[in-house]
């Protein structure tokens, strides 16, 4: 129910909050040449992920190298293809109680991503979690903003939430680099 409720408060706030992208009034009569708006974004990240273990030290990070490949409709608007390899062998307690060893899972996430706030970006999605012993279905919940340096060049810090239903959850702490192109 808890998880539930997070899910549906995270979308109840990213639809609130993404009114329509106004444009200036004065745009349709500049005599300076428009922005090309680059539609696809690449980003490599580095971070962990915060894990409550079954066993001692009842909490670990695991740390983590992540691929996002994204396309934005528009300014405001996009899909990403979220991956994340975590880097370590660990064991975590399932909710029934049941302990269960994760040897370096994948986990993608087809994210909806909504920038309600100039380069804040909010994204929520669905996605998976691969390893060789057993598979989770997962749901992700995730804030970044990116910080623009050179010509379409970003770092973003990225804090995100990922619920694996009938098993556990995670929050990771990632910094990426990314290219608009």
């Amino acid at each position: 129910m808890k998880k539930s409720l997070l899910a549906f408060v995270f979308s109840l706030g990213c639809l609130l909050a993404a009114g329509q992208e106004g444009e200036p009034t004065n745009a349709l009569h500049s005599t300076e040449p428009a922005e090309t708006f680059k539609h696809f974004r690449a980003s490599l990240l580095i971070g962990h992920t915060y894990v409550p273990t079954g066993e001692e030290p009842k909490h670990l990070f695991v740390p983590s190298w992540g691929l996002d490949l994204e396309y934005w409709f528009n300014r405001r608007w996009g899909l990403g293809l979220h991956n994340d390899l975590e880097l370590q062998t660990f064991i975590v307690e399932k909710q029934e109680g049941e302990q269960l060893e994760r040897e370096y899972p994948l986990v993608t996430t087809l994210d909806v991503l909504v920038k309600p706030f100039k380069d804040l970006v909010l994204l929520i999605g669905p996605g998976y979690e691969f390893e060789k012993k057993e598979n989770f279905a997962l749901l992700r919940a995730g804030i970044e903003y990116e910080f623009e340096f050179g010509k379409d060049w970003d770092i973003s810090p990225t804090i995100f939430y990922d619920t694996r239903f009938d098993a556990f959850d995670t929050w990771s702490f990632a910094v990426g680099i990314g290219k608009r192109f």
